[in-house]
């Protein structure tokens, strides 16, 4: 069976956006510096993709002769830094390269983990306090 050309514009530009997104785009290559610190940049990557395509008959088309094809397709890929892992020591910690957030609401969102922390540090103390009186 015949390819129709809708079907080898989509496998061109998929391969097309497989060369360009890979596992080493989303976790990047590991970089270090010269204090003993490697850092791992970590983005997101988003991408679109689209097709289309029509069979046509044209005016001056002989009778029993194929429709001409036209069709097109476009592809989008974005690549967007989220954060670094920062290993030293043994230890691994993540640094956020995301912009601060634009709403109160958010800046509370991005308090509740040191929020919690803090909570758990002082209910043990909480408790040996009753217990000491």
């Amino acid at each position: 069976m015949e390819k129709h050309p809708i079907g080898e514009l989509m496998e061109t530009a998929m391969s097309r956006l497989r060369e360009m997104v890979d596992v080493n785009t989303i976790i990047g290559s590991p970089v270090a510096t010269a204090d003993g610190i490697t850092l791992i940049p970590v983005s997101k990557v988003s991408f679109g993709f689209a097709s289309g395509g029509s069979d046509f008959q044209t005016k001056n088309q002989k009778e029993g002769q194929a429709n001409p094809f036209g069709g097109g397709a476009g592809a989008g890929v974005k690549i967007e830094p989220v954060a670094f892992l920062v290993v030293k020591d043994g230890t691994v910690k993540m640094l956020s390269a995301n912009p601060a957030p634009a709403s109160a609401a958010e800046k509370a969102l991005d308090l509740v983990p040191e929020v919690i922390e803090k909570i758990k540090e002082l209910i043990p103390q909480k408790k040996d306090e009753d217990t000491e009186d």
